[in-house]
């Protein structure tokens, strides 16, 4: 049987839990009153009033009287209270009263003083429990009256357009009629119409009127989160233009209603809805565990002091609010009826699947191909070294042509492989420890990538480039024309993107077309809304450089027809090859600083600038770096140790005290932060010392540790694999410096953005 704390902890809110029952610490006050009792009990054998003479006939006799007076006393003390739990009205400066419960002690303890203690803990942990509960309630319901008004403007909306559909010879908008003029009609319709419930929207004519009259009233617009390029091109040159000319159109982008904008508020109102349903779901569990936790820690406090007292705390405890209020339960059924009514066309199965999906159920199959797939990689691996080393490909004396054709490709895979198990291997830590991911990453709960899952990717991977690179040394050494042999990992390339972008529900769409998806926003930015996760993937991207540039010249071997000719001259001595490889060594870089700078615009918030500079700084860096393989003098070697030095020390900075919240001088952990997720504060340490020995390791670069071709390649290729190692490591502690900001600010749900938003019809 599973202990109850290991339960509890299994299932709290991670972020709200220091906002639960401290079951841990009230159990050892139940220990020392435990530990005071044996004392008591049985005192130490070197008192002289403890004599033992042996056993004796009227032991039994003795035995049956003790146990007949404790019941006896156990009955009596059923009919008095033992323990008296008194409430205390307080204001705490709102319209509400806070109530403040105190436990006095009727009868007299034998642990008299550990008692006492225990109930005063007790008392803090439900005064803190109903606290918490009550302004999580009052926060929920504020919340739904909020999406109740959003909903029923969207409701007056969406019938006018209706109506205005049904209308004959009447579209939305007349095409023989200018896009002013009927976008004035229209907004002079909505504003007929929606005046009835006291709203209009600002710039209109009559919200003009009447503030021209000293009556200014509340004016609303539609408000669409600028996260698409259109939304976001619309919201820039809307703010352009008001700065240049000073002085804030009269008709603003946001004031015209249509369809499409419609439909975009539709959306955001139904993800409110699921978040605040998700919220009220998340607060009934929390009353559910809170109540099981006083109810279980009572029984023991009863089995230890063998005194009755459960019963009349319990009847406190169930009178208290967190237990005695209903408006969750309530609220939680008026948004499934509201769902099921205007998001779901009244069908109800459809919209539990919003409000409650159901959560993939791990299956001991993924295990199963997980075991079988890592033992092929290994046998076909282990065969793929004994016959390298047959053929002597990776002599010093071998040929080019190997190392120039089939590395590039396989070195892909092996990177990207290296990548997913690392990933992996940060799923299973996440998980470990309570970091809630998912929320994080605003995955699907449904849909999200397990740990088992990431191996099982990443074995099947490994297992298929491994069986290729068997096949092309066999191929090779059965004397096959290179030109056909060498489209083998050409081939399997094409495999691989084929399977990415394959529309059939196979082999995890939805995480193929989440990853498509948020390559498309890297790629695009800054046009596209930053979130959690695209600033995440963007800053695996700058740990893939080398991936990046084998797959540019992988590209240009297949498409400059290199394979057929074996000319390798074509794709290294091109101009635009060497060009090429600047693009692609800044993009990564490039990418991310856009990003800040959006976020800049978005948030306002200055450090978005100062970590802009500092993908700015590793830009230098690397530009320098490749010119400097070029051309070797004093001046580009000087260029290279400034520039690289100042990018360390800017990413070191950042690493530490913005991404994982560490060197904090004042913290109770010394130079780490008071918030520690592993208890062994030695990983730390070794983590820090670990990422300033991998940041470093440009030096190689200009050290320029070689002997020959091939030792250089696999010297690259082990370089770029530590530094994927060292991102894999960073993930763990950004993520929980991230978790820990959420559970500071008790956050386990996501706040979306409305689109009807009040205004002063003045301004």
């Amino acid at each position: 049987m599973v202990k109850f704390s290991k339960e509890l902890e299994a299932q709290l809110i991670p972020e709200w839990k220091d906002a639960f029952v401290n079951y841990w610490q009230l159990k050892k006050h139940v220990k020392k009153i435990k530990l005071s009792r044996k004392n008591r009990q049985h005192p130490p054998p070197h008192d002289l009033n403890h004599v033992d003479f042996g056993r004796s006939i009227f032991d039994s006799i003795r035995f049956i009287a003790m146990k007949l007076s404790t019941k006896l006393l156990s009955s009596t003390n059923n009919n008095t209270e033992i323990i008296q739990v008194r409430s205390k009205s307080m204001e705490d400066g709102s319209d509400e009263e806070e109530v403040l419960y105190q436990t006095e002690l009727v009868q007299l303890f034998s642990e008299e003083d550990e008692v006492r203690v225990f109930f005063e803990r007790l008392d803090e942990e439900l005064n803190k429990v109903n606290q918490f509960y009550k302004t999580k309630e009052s926060e929920f319901v504020e919340r739904g009256e909020i999406l109740n008004k959003q909903l029923q403007i969207l409701v007056d909306l969406k019938q006018i357009l209706s109506d205005r559909r049904r209308k004959p010879n009447s579209g939305i908008f007349p095409r023989s009629r200018s896009s002013s003029a009927r976008n004035s009609d229209f907004s002079d319709e909505v504003i007929a119409a929606l005046e009835k419930n006291g709203v209009s929207f600002m710039n209109s004519a009559s919200s003009r009127a009447k503030t021209k009259k000293g009556k200014p009233k509340m004016a609303m617009r539609i408000d669409i989160p600028a996260a698409t390029p259109a939304h976001t091109i619309k919201a820039v040159t809307s703010t352009l233009w008001e700065d240049l000319v000073n002085n804030p159109k009269r008709e603003g982008p946001g004031d015209f209603i249509n369809r499409k904008k419609i439909q975009c508020a539709e959306k955001m109102i139904r993800s409110a809805f699921v978040e605040l349903y998700r919220g009220l779901g998340l607060l009934n569990t929390y009353s559910s565990l809170n109540m099981v936790a006083f109810t279980k820690i009572l029984k023991k406090f009863d089995k230890v002091s063998n005194q009755q007292t459960s019963a009349s705390y319990l009847k406190a405890v169930k009178r208290s609010h967190f237990i005695s209020s209903d408006k969750v339960v309530r609220l939680m059924d008026e948004v499934e009826s509201i769902f099921t009514k205007h998001f779901a066309s009244n069908d109800r199965k459809k919209a539990m699947k919003f409000l409650r999906p159901q959560q993939t159920k791990d299956s001991h199959m993924v295990t199963f191909f997980v075991g079988l797939f890592t033992g092929c990689f290994v046998s076909l691996f282990s065969a793929y070294i004994i016959l390298a080393h047959l053929s002597g490909i990776f002599s010093p004396n071998a040929e080019t042509a190997y190392m120039e054709t089939v590395y590039p490709v396989f070195s892909v895979f092996a990177l990207l492989s290296l990548h997913l198990f690392l990933y992996g291997c940060n799923l299973l830590m996440w998980k470990n420890t309570r970091i809630n991911y998912n929320f994080i990453f605003e995955f699907a709960p449904s849909t999200a990538l397990k740990c088992r899952d990431a191996f099982l990717i990443c074995t099947t991977f490994m297992t298929s480039v491994a069986g290729a690179m068997v096949i092309h040394l066999l191929l090779r050494a059965g004397g096959f024309s290179p030109a056909h042999v060498d489209m083998i990992p050409g081939i399997l390339l094409l495999i691989f993107i084929a399977l990415l972008i394959c529309p059939f529900d196979i082999f995890y769409r939805p995480t193929r077309y989440c990853f498509l998806r948020i390559i498309r926003n890297i790629i695009c930015s800054p046009f596209y809304k930053v979130l959690m996760v695209d600033f995440f993937m963007a800053d695996q991207l700058t740990s893939q450089i080398p991936l990046l540039r084998h797959l540019e010249s992988t590209a240009c071997y297949f498409l400059a027809g290199s394979f057929k000719t074996h000319q390798y001259a074509t794709c290294k001595n091109g101009m635009l090859y060497r060009q090429l490889a600047y693009v692609i060594s800044f993009s990564p870089y490039y990418w991310r600083a856009m990003q800040c700078a959006r976020r800049w615009f978005d948030e306002y918030d200055l450090n978005q600038l100062a970590n802009m500079g500092k993908y700015v700084s590793a830009m230098v860096a690397a530009g320098a770096r490749l010119t400097y393989a070029t051309e070797s003098n004093h001046l580009w070697f000087s260029v290279v140790l400034v520039t690289s030095v100042v990018a360390t020390v800017y990413q070191l900075y950042w690493d530490f005290v913005r991404d994982w919240g560490l060197l904090n001088p004042n913290s109770k952990n010394p130079w780490l932060r008071d918030d520690l997720i592993l208890k062994n504060k030695s990983i730390y340490y070794l983590s820090i010392a670990l990422n300033v020995v991998l940041r470093v390791a440009w030096i190689e670069s200009i050290m320029r540790f070689r002997i020959n071709p091939v030792q250089t390649r696999l010297l690259d290729f082990f370089l770029a694999s530590l530094e994927v190692i060292r991102r894999g490591h960073w993930n763990f502690y950004r993520l929980e410096n991230e978790h820990l900001n959420n559970v500071g600010k008790f956050r386990a749900v996501k706040t979306v953005p409305l689109p009807f938003r009040e205004t002063d019809s003045d301004g």
